[in-house]
């Protein structure tokens, strides 16, 4: 099959939760064949509730049709857009010419009150319910699903590596994971004539991302031929990638696949489009240091000296510019 009528693999995640020894066992097989292949696995049947989806989508849409100046109100200075608003031209991909044509809120980590852990954290910012009526409520439970869910997919991909399916619970379960909401505005006449597209080419700094599908085009990622393969976001579906630090920790066993949002023909192109990416990452002090497992006579080991998650994060943000 050539690359590029490659198609990414949607898996019915129940295989996993709720199916005898045998149908666990295979979907652990069927991911880990797809993410060593793609990077990339689509997820079905996740439990993530759709009025849930539905309502974030909306309170979104009426977040980022306010006023600059109204938005504004939420950019941290300084913060390195780590939590509420980041405007257009503040993002751009490493390599690129010229900044991605997004606008998009960060949504961190919630502790409760006394952690120290919050403590620690930039909190996170929110817009009163009379400017935007259930962005609180919306987000933060939206952002509690896909951290639940992300869990999941760890423990599958743990017994993929010949690890046990609780190895990486301790090592996320106070990690500055992030929720991102972003908004594409409509292309309107010359737009991207610059050589700007909704998001350059790139790679996710974290372990593994989740994407909430949208059932819009644009999404493509870079197969091993170098072909671009157009990646279809259905509703229903959320795509689960590898990131950067996964790719170390396993020495690129699984790979952290350069991916991108292309500017996409009409109808929707002249259309804003909402995307809703989470980012899991790891508990700060954790310290990326190559699985034995991932280390052969064909495959060494690339990465001897181990880093910090926060040091590995932090160098990248400079590169992203934040």
């Amino acid at each position: 099959m050539s690359a590029s009528t490659d198609r990414i693999p949607q898996l019915d995640i129940r295989r996993f939760d709720q199916g005898s020894d045998a149908d666990r066992e295979g979907f652990v097989a069927d991911l880990g064949e797809s993410l060593r292949r793609f990077g990339f696995v689509g997820i079905r049947e996740h439990g993530l509730d759709d009025a849930l989806i539905a309502k974030a989508y909306e309170v979104l849409a009426a977040f980022f049709r306010l006023p600059t100046e109204t938005k504004m109100r939420f950019f941290i200075e300084g913060g390195r857009g780590a939590r509420g608003y980041t405007a257009f031209g503040r993002e751009q991909a490493v390599g690129a010419e010229v900044p991605d044509l997004k606008e998009f809120w960060h949504v961190g980590r919630m502790f409760d009150a006394g952690d120290s852990w919050g403590e620690i954290m930039e909190p996170n910012i929110w817009p009163s319910d009379e400017l935007v009526p259930g962005f609180y409520t919306t987000l933060s439970t939206l952002y509690r699903e896909l951290d639940a869910l992300s869990r999941r997919m760890l423990s599958a991909i743990a017994l993929h590596l010949g690890l046990p399916d609780d190895w990486f619970n301790d090592k996320v379960d106070h990690g500055n994971s992030i929720l991102r909401p972003i908004h594409y505005p409509p292309l309107e006449g010359a737009a991207g004539a610059d050589g700007a597209v909704r998001a350059a080419a790139h790679g996710d700094i974290n372990l593994i991302t989740l994407l909430v599908g949208s059932g819009e085009p644009g999404l493509e990622i870079l197969s091993r031929t170098k072909e671009w393969i157009p990646v279809s976001t259905i509703e229903g579906v959320v795509v689960c990638n590898v990131g950067d630090m996964l790719e170390r920790l396993t020495n690129h066993v699984l790979p952290s696949t350069i991916h991108r949002v292309v500017n996409p023909p009409e109808p929707w192109r002249s259309k804003p489009r909402y995307s809703l990416p989470f980012f899991m990452h790891p508990n700060s002090e954790f310290e990326i240091a190559t699985l034995k497992g991932c280390v052969t006579p064909d495959n060494p080991d690339r990465y001897p000296e181990p880093i910090l998650a926060d040091d590995f994060l932090q160098q990248r943000l400079r590169e992203l510019g934040l």
